[in-house]
């Protein structure tokens, strides 16, 4: 029962995700027989009257296709549980047959999945009934079957023998077996009351579906009614289409030119230009172009594909990105280094944006800076310069002809000998000496800045005389 539940649950979700498709439930009580023919003698006479129908069950589901816009017409595919097969019954009146058995019942069942696809045709009665009748083929598959027999027999005429087998039936080719297989047709009417369906249904055989140990064919034959119930409601049949004559998808009532094919935009009037602006009153019929022109285009006086309408130089030519006006001309940049001259602080020398079109230092200027700076000396106790530190100076000075953007800072220091007031006058005078001696041969003043820091900042012990000896010092650095 819970699995019926799921499958119901599923069934109602899928028949409702899909509008055009309904599933039905339905169940109901039927009567099976097998139309059983063969060459054995006296069967019709002496037999077949002793064979009689079986009751039976059927319960499953109904689909719907609509084949058209009313749906008076449908599909109507199923997948049902069927009992089929037949009961045989016969006593024996010992009085005139010379037999000791009294008498013998037995039941030929089998259960099926039938699959039938009909074609049904509903009348409407009233607002909410209707007859359908529906015919078409079927499939079926073998699920299961079984046999049983009772046996009444006299062995004397003082003792009774009972008797009784049951055997499943047997599935496959060869005797006494059925076949998985087997299909037919079949046919169903009756009424629809809203969600309600009460129906009568008749199906035949077609196939041979039991081969017996002897010739003969075996058909089936179902007659039965059942009740059930749409798991959705109907669509209702949708409206009329409305007259086109020109199949532009416009309909006539609100198509201004009914006999020739055009759009919605030009109440269905041809656009050959497709500009939304019917052929009738265009202007320019095969040039896109805008209302407030008559359908033309908007007009370019300088031909240069900007229209007037948004070139903010009409009479001049210039590219769009430039709102239709002429490029200006370009800025110079003498070094071509991508910065204008006049934004560059060496135009005549290239450089990146970033350092304002100047060349960056090279980490080997610096380096000759800084072994200068360590051989600049000076006479003991004075800011005159040593003999020996000309050289250092004359490398700086070279490097500073070679990169006219670059600056320099000097610091001058002292070790902590003597009074500190004197220390940072002395060290002053040391970087106004080293200052003096680059503006003396030809370096601009205003590229150069010293200052004196006394003892400050050691770089060594002062405790020892080697220590007083790198603490006193000048320091440059190459400044952007």
């Amino acid at each position: 029962m819970k699995k019926l539940f799921t499958l119901l649950s599923f069934l109602v979700i899928v028949s409702s995700g899909f509008a055009q498709l309904r599933l039905a439930v339905l169940a109901g009580p039927h009567s099976a027989s097998i139309d059983e023919k063969n060459s054995i003698p006296g069967w019709d006479a002496k037999v077949k009257p002793f064979y009689t129908s079986r009751g039976g069950f059927n319960a499953g589901f109904l689909a719907e296709i609509p084949l058209n816009r009313t749906g008076n017409l449908a599909l109507q595919p199923g997948f049902f549980y069927m009992s089929k097969g037949r009961k045989f019954q016969q006593a024996f009146d010992t009085s005139v047959v010379h037999t000791d058995t009294l008498s013998l019942k037995s039941n030929f069942f089998l259960n099926y999945i039938d699959i039938p696809i009909n074609l049904t045709y509903k009348m409407p009665l009233g607002k909410k009934g209707k007859f359908f009748v529906s015919a078409g083929p079927y499939i079926s598959f073998f699920y299961n079957g079984k046999t049983k027999s009772e046996l009444l027999v006299a062995p004397t005429d003082t003792t009774l023998k009972f008797s009784k087998a049951e055997d499943d039936i047997e599935v496959g080719k060869g005797k006494n077996k059925a076949k998985t297989f087997d299909f037919g047709i079949n046919g169903r009417a009756g009424f629809e009351l809203g969600n309600v369906i009460l129906s009568g249904f008749y199906s035949q055989g077609l196939s041979n579906f039991f081969e017996a140990d002897y010739d003969g064919t075996f058909k089936h034959k179902v007659i039965g009614a059942s009740i059930g119930f749409w798991l959705s409601k109907a669509k209702p049949p949708a409206p009329p289409k409305p007259r086109d004559k020109d199949k532009d998808g416009i309909p006539d009532d609100q198509d201004a030119c009914p006999t020739l094919p055009g759009t919605a935009l030009t109440n269905g009037c041809p656009d050959k230009d497709g500009d939304g602006i019917a052929d009738h009153v265009d202007k320019c019929p095969e040039i896109p172009g805008v209302a407030a022109y008559k359908g033309c285009p908007i007009p370019d006086t300088d031909k240069d594909g900007v229209n007037d309408k948004e070139d903010k130089c009409p009479t001049e030519a210039g590219p769009a990105s430039n709102n239709g006006c002429p490029l200006p001309k370009p800025e110079p940049d003498t070094d071509g280094d991508g910065v204008i001259d006049k934004e560059d602080k060496c135009p005549t020398e290239a450089g990146p944006r970033a350092n304002n079109g100047c060349p960056v230092i090279r980490q080997e200027a610096i380096e000759k800076v800084n072994y200068a700076a360590r051989n600049i000396l000076f006479q003991k106790g004075s800011e005159n310069l040593a003999g020996s530190s000309h050289t250092a100076l004359l490398d700086v000075i070279a490097i500073l002809q070679k990169n006219p953007a670059l600056h320099l800072t000097i610091d001058g220091y002292t070790d902590n000998s003597g009074q500190a007031a004197k220390n940072l006058q002395l060290s002053q005078k040391r970087a106004d000496m080293v200052k003096k001696y680059l503006t003396d041969r030809g370096i601009a003043a205003d590229r150069l800045k010293a200052t004196g820091n006394g003892s400050a900042k050691p770089i060594a012990d002062n405790s020892t005389e080697e220590g007083r000896t790198k603490n006193r010092r000048v320091e440059l650095k190459l400044v952007e």
